[in-house]
């Protein structure tokens, strides 16, 4: 890679929501933005062998606002979009100077909030928001999603041409909007977190748990926004345990519990403490005494399953969704014995695609002996683990359970 290559790459990936924020503050259409920003780091790839600019963020949106105007010129092929463009136009021509631009605030807590605006579904808020602002592709998003590629894809399309032809406005919205945006706004941020936990990533833990104490900050003594920093703050708490030196998957019940961060668990556990006494409970909140039951155990053996076995059970009768029946039949199973845990985890629907039911399933025919069947769904698992520190985990488990070896 080039000298002046390394730079794009670098700009792009650090500024790109920052820089894609204020061309669809400006120009109202995402997808206008998008193509705006690709042919200026196209155009910088070329021109910026000679000389690199001193300012590179100033100049890739300048280019980029340009490349839309021009988009725009070449569109006007009737009356509303001849409007449609002058009226943009003199958007573009009234926007401040390119440092104003990039230095307006906290452009991605902003892009958060525009994103979720109450006129899309909330699937395509959360879906728009995590590429837009964490940069995630159709791919990714999908498979947290639990949804086809290309139906996610659609998803996008629909949700950023709504935005275009609506004239949805897309800026922070008034204090007094704030909560209609909340649950799209706490999603995309957890979602954000999980896709650095689940790929050992310390860059998007930390830029979530940032965005949701801004957001704390932003709307106070809302439990939920308590509760969910109150989980990320505890998920985060035990990252250094989660791997080996080498990368391999260390389970929870294996974990060195002295690694764990202490301060994270005692910050967390007083945020909790604040939401619950607003006697408002969610979802978040739920999830967050989960995790705090398991972190303030004392070793694996000291567990409270049946607490945490009934807090699943309220947390799915909050948000009845597969992969929480799921946790609540793992929770069932450690605290009642595998065959309970088996029976609720042979009921859940639509989740076959998901690598953790079949290792979950797995691991519990494996306790009641049925090892035929425990292999399979390991190798199932296998199939359709995504990261390679998984597929080596159960690939461990099912070399173990080959030699008739069950831990």
């Amino acid at each position: 890679m080039t000298s002046s290559a390394a730079v794009v790459e670098r700009t792009y990936r650090e500024h790109r929501a920052r820089m894609l924020a204020a061309l669809v503050r400006v120009l109202g259409d995402f997808e206008l933005a998008e193509e705006g920003l690709q042919e200026a780091c196209a155009l910088a790839l070329r021109r910026w062998s000679t000389t690199v600019p001193d300012d590179p963020v100033a100049w890739l949106l300048t280019v980029a606002r340009n490349n839309a105007i021009d988009r725009l010129r070449r569109a006007r092929t009737g009356r509303e979009k001849h409007a449609l463009a002058g009226a943009r136009q003199e958007v573009v021509t009234a926007m401040p100077s390119q440092e104003s631009l990039a230095e307006a605030g906290d452009e991605r807590l902003s892009l958060i909030f525009a994103c979720c605006h109450p006129a899309l579904a909330e699937p395509a808020r959360v879906a728009l928001t995590l590429q837009a602002v964490a940069g995630l592709t159709a791919g990714q998003i999908a498979r947290m999603f639990l949804v086809g590629e290309q139906t996610l894809a659609q998803r996008l399309v629909r949700a950023k041409r709504k935005i275009r032809d609506a004239g949805i406005r897309l800026a922070v919205p008034a204090d007094h909007l704030l909560p209609e945006r909340l649950s799209g706004v706490l999603s995309v941020v957890y979602l954000i977190f999980t896709q650095g936990y689940t790929t050992g990533d310390p860059g998007p833990r930390e830029e979530a748990i940032r965005l949701g104490r801004l957001v704390a900050t932003l709307i106070p003594g809302e439990p939920e926004v308590l509760g969910l920093v109150a989980l990320l703050l505890l998920h985060d708490s035990r990252a250094d345990a989660r791997y080996t030196a080498t990368g391999d998957v260390v389970l929870l019940e294996d974990q060195d519990r002295s690694r764990w961060n202490r301060a994270e668990i005692a910050e967390a556990v007083g945020l909790l403490d604040r939401a619950l006494r607003r006697s408002r409970p969610g979802p978040y909140q739920v999830q967050a005494a989960i995790a705090a039951l398991h972190a303030q155990a004392a070793t694996a053996a000291e567990t409270d399953w049946q607490a945490i076995a009934a807090l699943y059970g309220e947390l799915l009768g909050m948000t009845p969704s597969p992969v929480v029946a799921l946790n609540h039949a793992v929770a069932v199973a450690m605290a009642n014995g595998p065959a309970e845990g088996l029976a609720l985890i042979d009921r859940i629907d639509g989740l076959d695609r998901y690598h953790l039911l079949h290792s979950a399933r797995a691991d519990l025919l494996r306790r009641t002996g049925r090892l035929d069947e425990a292999a399979a769904a390991y190798r199932r698992a296998h199939e359709l683990a995504t990261t390679a520190a998984d597929r080596r985990f159960l690939a461990r488990r099912l070399y173990t359970l080959d030699r008739d070896e069950p831990r």
